[in-house]
């Protein structure tokens, strides 16, 4: 059980691993962006914004693989039943290879949609398109390695996510240099090497994860786990955490991708500069993640042994340590301005436009900290209807409306509009938050009463 007086061990346990691996995400765009930042032309670096942009709604729309496993395998681990969390994992990876065969199969359709919507300049525009037609092969490893990762973090083993995704980004920056400064490949290069590296983390997770599963494959037990793939009734759980975070997500990246889209509206220069800020955002939200995984472990493990001591205690940690870090990365930014945008872009007149909006940046880890915190509390709690409902109401009753209106103040009144969608996101899940402590909802969804420990 996990008690008050090791709950910070635990937190940290399971959290440091998990930073290292979503700060590594970043970077790796980070360096693609620095590499690209410094070519001669502005041109190739809004291709991979928007290039990047459209396939990570597309790809992370499906991000409920990494999610609702997380969930499902630490309750099932709390309740101490192994073969559910093997079931568990083939079941994900089943789900996440069919998706990503669909994925390929419609690309022709929704490549030239996303970016005819998006509205950027022809020459942007031809050279993110031969970015996505590159990009969309990685989809079955990008899928099946998000199902990898959930597990393991359900498992409570944070160090395997941490080697996979770093080996993957590690190889992604070594091929960076190759294609995009060896080969003068540009934009293409970028893409490429993002390939051959999301299918070298695929084989590294499947090796591990078959050292951790192997004893339950052998015998009849496989042969029962293999039988229990074909019952569709067995997916039914599954499927349905998985359609409440689906709407989640995509909402959560319809917004990512409308900020970019509205931003290219006002030509390369200012899509180049939303890009390079919206990198240390990721950076913001990929850190502040690292204890929100933690949360979704340690929630998940208590609500699957029914422990109100060791959930609170888990809610407690998990947020203490969310937030002393947005203090520390909001500082980190206020300090290193200067330092930070030089190492993105030589181009002044980038630099220019990207000072104007950098007091957002600093905002942002203090604004965003509440929602990155409770999605994890939720998430591990298996309550994904909620964070469903709060997510689309923040998009289209808070984000869109004040875009909306401050229309006039271009590139301004977007980032505005977009500091008050992080912000309704933590209110919001926060009121739920305080509703379901005070109704005694986390351990049953009928909201019946439980007897704390």
């Amino acid at each position: 059980m996990i008690k008050m007086n090791n709950s910070h061990q635990e937190t940290w346990r399971l959290a440091w691993p998990m930073i290292l691996t979503n700060i590594s995400v970043p970077l790796m765009g980070a360096v693609d962006t620095a590499i690209l930042g410094h070519l001669d032309s502005a041109i190739y670096l809004g291709a991979v914004a928007i290039g990047s942009s459209i396939l990570t709604f597309i790809f992370w729309a499906f991000g409920f693989l990494r999610m609702g496993t997380t969930s499902l395998v630490a309750r099932a681990i709390g309740r101490a039943d192994m073969d559910a969390s093997t079931l568990l994992l083939l079941q994900s990876l089943l789900l996440a290879f069919i998706l990503a065969t669909l994925l390929f199969t419609l690309q022709g359709s929704f490549i030239p949609l996303a970016l005819d919507l998006i509205g950027a300049s022809p020459a942007v525009a031809a050279l993110a398109e031969s970015y996505c037609q590159i990009r969309i092969y990685s989809a079955p490893a990008t899928l099946m390695t998000f199902a990898l990762v959930g597990w393991f973090i359900g498992q409570q083993n944070t160090r395997a996510p941490l080697l996979i995704i770093v080996s993957l980004n590690a190889l992604n920056i070594i091929l960076d240099f190759v294609f995009i400064i060896g080969l003068k490949m540009n934009s293409d290069g970028a893409a490429l090497a993002t390939v051959i590296a999301e299918y070298g983390g695929l084989l590294l997770g499947l090796g591990l994860t078959w050292k951790t599963i192997r004893p339950q494959l052998a015998g009849q037990e496989r042969k029962r786990l293999y039988r229990a793939l074909g019952r569709y009734h067995q997916y039914a759980e599954l499927l349905q955490v998985n359609r409440h975070l689906f709407v989640r997500t995509a909402s959560l990246l319809f917004t990512f991708a409308f900020f970019t889209a509205q931003g290219a509206r006002q030509g390369d220069e200012t899509l180049a500069a939303n890009a390079l800020l919206f990198q240390l955002l990721l950076l913001i939200s990929y850190g502040l993640d690292g204890f929100a995984h933690a949360a979704e472990a340690m929630i998940g493990k208590a609500v699957g042994a029914k422990s109100h001591t060791d959930f609170i205690a888990a809610c407690k940690s998990t947020s203490f340590w969310a937030l002393l870090t947005a203090l520390l990365f909001s500082t980190a930014f206020a300090l290193f301005e200067t330092y930070l945008l030089a190492f993105f872009t030589s181009i002044q007149a980038i630099i220019d436009i990207a000072q104007g909006y950098y007091v957002f940046i600093i905002a942002l880890p203090i604004v965003s900290v509440w929602g990155y915190q409770l999605d994890g509390i939720f998430i591990g709690a298996g309550k994904t209807k909620a964070m469903q409902n709060t997510m689309l109401f923040s998009v289209f009753a808070v984000f869109i409306p004040i875009w909306w209106i401050l229309g006039d103040y271009n590139n301004l009144g977007l980032w505005l509009a977009f500091c008050a969608f992080m912000l309704s996101r933590g209110l919001l899940l926060g009121a739920v938050f305080l509703y379901f402590q005070h109704t005694k909802c986390w351990f049953d969804n009928r909201c019946e009463r439980i007897n704390p420990e």
